[in-house]
């Protein structure tokens, strides 16, 4: 299986920027898709951005489409999110997560393997 750990969150202004990190240990890297998520107090889990096994493909929630960037390095066994233009109601714990088998990336189920997770707080 693989492991996965999150870093990178942080207090910042709205309108800021924040890198977060996943990096991942164990298995071959390239062998699972990844996804972020996020889940704020008193709400459901919910999808922020997906990559495939390549990188070729991203996938955005309708929420941060054109303000976060999803990317990955396998080389570095690692995937990254440059969230910009961020507001309060980013503000949530931020998880990576990985599939290796097919289904909906926007799907929580499909991922068996999941970090800690990382607070991101936006302030206004």
């Amino acid at each position: 299986q693989v492991q996965l750990v999150e870093s990178g969150g942080g207090l910042v202004q709205a309108g800021g920027s924040l890198r977060l990190s996943c990096e991942a240990s164990g298995r071959t890297f390239s062998d699972y898709r990844i996804g972020w998520f996020r889940q704020a107090p008193g709400k459901a889990r919910e999808f922020v951005a997906g990559v495939d096994w390549s990188g070729d493909y991203t996938y955005y929630a309708d929420s941060v489409r054109g303000r976060f960037t999803i990317d990955r390095a396998n080389a570095k066994n690692t995937v990254s999110l440059q969230m910009n233009a961020l507001n309060p109601e980013d503000t949530a714990v931020y998880q990576c997560a990985a599939a290796n088998s097919w289904g909906s990336l926007y799907n929580t189920r499909t991922y068996p393997y999941w970090g800690q997770g990382t607070q991101v707080t936006v302030y206004s």
